[in-house]
């Protein structure tokens, strides 16, 4: 089944979701007051990727209510290799006032390490970011505009089996293409419409204590249009509607079940396969570069791999044309947390 949201509030009276599915608009108002649950159980972040063939950029603004994090990352798919360096904020408990909606709000933080903002703009988003000692005192500045045209998303309301005052409110939004550039270690690298996309994971909820999740998504071209894909599985229940969607061309086409097959042993090891339960997504993936990061302070534990590579294979429409794409630069991931 895959159920579609209708418009309204997201959470009842008691902080319980009103309605499981997903959509192609921000359709449920997500409100941080409504919920009714722990502060240490909120989890809220505005992810960005920019990614072309040959670098990429990545960033992250979160406060998951103990824990607030400052981040960016630098990937080079040439040499293959990157560098991650963040701010831990402590206890921040809604303090860092991430935005309610995708739609609106600005982000601006500023720390005596490091400024990031993200903004909307006419016709898009600014990401920007000043941090002098990014890489070990390599440093790292961004300014990137990533456009947005009336386009459709990814969005999705999951509950949490057992838990009834828990649930995901995600919206991913592909395909966004990129221009500006990243400064790092004295060197300037440009990022050019054509040939470069940026996705944002906008997620705000309430998370169960232990969980595993896999996600993928990758944003470029196809037969002349904009072509993208988001797919994911593994945590909460998702018997209303998964988060598997392919777009063209501005439009999302909506799938159901996807599945990841990983290397034995080695996340780079060998090719990722990927396949749907309905015939409409068949993808290889090439790794090139793992961003991995473990933490394990027992209570808290974080095991990540984010594996960036390049995408091969076919996806359908809804009116059964088959897309081909061959090595598309995007990214999956499996991620194992208790926080």
């Amino acid at each position: 089944m895959q159920r579609k949201l209708t418009k309204g509030e997201l959470l009842d009276g008691r902080g319980r979701l009103i309605e499981a599915g997903y959509a192609t608009e921000e359709a449920r108002r997500y409100r941080r007051a409504a919920i009714k649950a722990g502060w240490h159980r909120i989890k809220e972040w505005d992810y960005y990727a920019v990614l072309n063939d040959r670098y990429g950029f990545a960033c992250v603004v979160a406060d998951n209510g103990y824990m607030g994090l400052l981040n960016a990352v630098w990937l080079d798919f040439e040499k293959p290799g990157f560098t991650e360096e963040g701010v831990i904020i402590p206890l921040p408990r809604g303090r860092m006032k991430l935005p309610e909606s995708a739609d609106q709000g600005d982000i601006v933080q500023h720390h005596p390490k490091m400024d990031i903002a993200f903004r909307h703009v006419p016709g898009g988003r600014r990401l920007t970011l000043s941090y002098p000692g990014f890489g070990k005192g390599r440093g790292m500045k961004a300014d990137l505009f990533l456009a947005q045209p009336p386009m459709d998303r990814m969005v999705i309301a999951t509950p949490f089996p057992d838990a009834p005052r828990a649930f995901y409110y995600n919206q991913k939004i592909n395909c966004m293409a990129a221009e500006g550039e990243v400064t790092t270690g004295g060197e300037t690298f440009a990022f050019a419409p054509e040939t470069s996309f940026g996705v944002l994971d906008w997620g705000r909820g309430v998370w169960t204590y232990d969980n595993v999740w896999y996600w993928g998504s990758a944003s470029g071209m196809a037969e002349g249009k904009s072509f993208g894909f988001n797919i994911g599985y593994g945590f909460g229940d998702t018997s209303a509607a998964s988060e598997n969607m392919i777009f063209f061309g501005g439009r999302a086409h909506k799938f159901e079940q996807v599945r990841f097959h990983l290397p034995q042993g080695s996340f780079t090891g060998a090719p990722w396969r990927f396949t749907s339960n309905d015939g409409r997504f068949e993808m290889e993936f090439e790794p090139v570069v793992d961003r991995h990061s473990a933490v394990d302070l027992k209570l808290i534990r974080s095991i990540q791999h984010q594996v960036f590579g390049r995408f091969s294979g076919v996806a359908v429409l809804d009116d059964g044309r088959r897309i081909e794409v061959k090595d598309l630069i995007g990214f999956a991931e499996e991620v194992r947390n208790r926080w």
